[in-house]
């Protein structure tokens, strides 16, 4: 009896040895090891894709309804109050870059990506519909004739969207670089006030847009 206990506890801890070296605890991997462990290279190949798809899609749907069928998109339009337009294609915009910065700090969510992807392709769409480029106001005129301030409504409020984003990131560049930690001006760097500054600057992009006479003049 003593000789098929002592062979089934070397059995038993044979056992235990080969699976400890097959298995490591995640107690006793670093931060790196378990990232590393818990990463999904598939699902960041198919964001990836997506994402390329609803900056391309939607954005060349657009110029082929504008360039196409451009009468009945001019009717649609005209519906719609022009600052009401500015005001759509502003919202859309921020909405993307909400989604984006949340895709970076909640990398793993896939709610964010979604908002992400979905608020990218309405952006991308609204700037085909309005021929968006960097001459925008040229190409809009070429195209839709007298009714040009509607859709340069909707790319002045992307365009004002993206420079309050910019605004924004070079101001809070500089606050982590020139403030020090022991300064006041230090809480601009919290989550709550930098999120409350982005929307000072946008909202006061979007106000130089809608009250600035830029809706009269592009």
């Amino acid at each position: 009896m003593s000789s098929e206990q002592t062979q089934g506890s070397e059995r038993a801890h044979t056992n235990m040895s080969e699976k400890s070296k097959g298995e490591i605890p995640d107690s006793k991997l670093s931060l790196a090891d378990i990232e590393r462990r818990q990463s999904n290279p598939a699902s960041w190949v198919v964001f990836i894709v997506l994402i390329l798809v609803a900056i391309i899609a939607p954005y060349g749907f657009g110029r082929y309804v504008a360039l196409r069928h451009t009468q009945g998109l001019i009717v649609r339009l005209n519906m719609i109050e022009t600052p009401a337009i500015a005001v759509i294609g502003w919202i859309v915009t921020v909405v993307t870059l909400i989604a984006l910065a949340m895709c970076v700090l909640e990398s793993k969510s896939w709610w964010w990506r979604t908002v992400l992807i979905v608020a990218l392709a309405s952006e991308q769409l609204i700037s085909g519909l309005c021929l968006l480029k960097m001459s925008f106001w040229y190409g809009t005129y070429v195209v839709f004739g007298k009714y040009a301030y509607l859709a340069n409504a909707a790319n002045l409020g992307v365009i004002s969207a993206a420079l309050g984003a910019a605004i924004f990131a070079f101001l809070f560049v500089a606050i982590l670089v020139v403030v020090r930690k022991d300064s006041p001006l230090n809480v601009l760097t919290h989550s709550w006030s930098a999120m409350s500054l982005f929307f000072i600057i946008e909202l006061i992009a979007l106000s130089v847009v809608l009250f600035g006479g830029l809706l009269t003049i592009v």
